[in-house]
Order: C-alpha cells, then structure tokens, then sequence
C-alpha cells in the first residue's frame, strides 16, 4: 500500500500504483479530490510530455504545485496517465 500525506492529512493511498524515476504515481480514483486545487502550471519532460499541476489545500494551508500528473502523457508514459505524483513536502511511503 503506497499513501501520500501532507498537513497531517492522507491525500492520496492506493494498493495499485506505478513507480517511474523513483516517484510514486497515484491512480486518479485514490486521491482525495477535495484537497487539490487546478493550477495553471505546466513543465515538460522530454520522455513523458506535458505535465499538469495541483495546488494542496489542507486545513487552510495551501502547498503550491505539490502534485502533478501526465492528461496526455507520451506513448512512453501511457501507464501514468492521469495518474497523480506528490513532491514538496508531502511524505510518500510505499
């Protein structure tokens, strides 16, 4: 079981996730959507594509851009899509 924990909260635990480059990917149906918040922020990664990201909002606190996730990853990355990936403070144990 992988689990994502931010502001004393668990935002995301699932027992189905991906890891690539050391980060644990989260399905989309085991975060709690009521801590995310859109962002406008993008990155791109040469290998995965165009990255989207989520602002945490835990109790008041907000964590800029601490999630991130592949809409219309690479054919190299189909298995992460749309799955969710947590940096910035938020613990991730697997």
């Amino acid at each position: 079981m992988a689990k994502a924990e931010w502001n004393g909260k668990i935002i995301a635990e699932s027992d189905i996730y991906e890891v690539v480059e050391g980060n644990v990917y989260f399905p989309p149906d085991s975060v709690r959507k009521e801590f995310f918040r859109e962002s406008s922020t993008h990155t791109t990664c040469p290998w995965k594509g165009k990255a989207s990201y989520y602002t945490l909002e835990v109790d008041g606190k907000k964590n800029k851009d601490a999630a991130w996730y592949y809409p219309e990853p690479s054919k190299l990355a189909e298995r992460i899509k749309d799955h969710v990936s947590f940096w910035n403070g938020v613990k991730v144990e697997e």
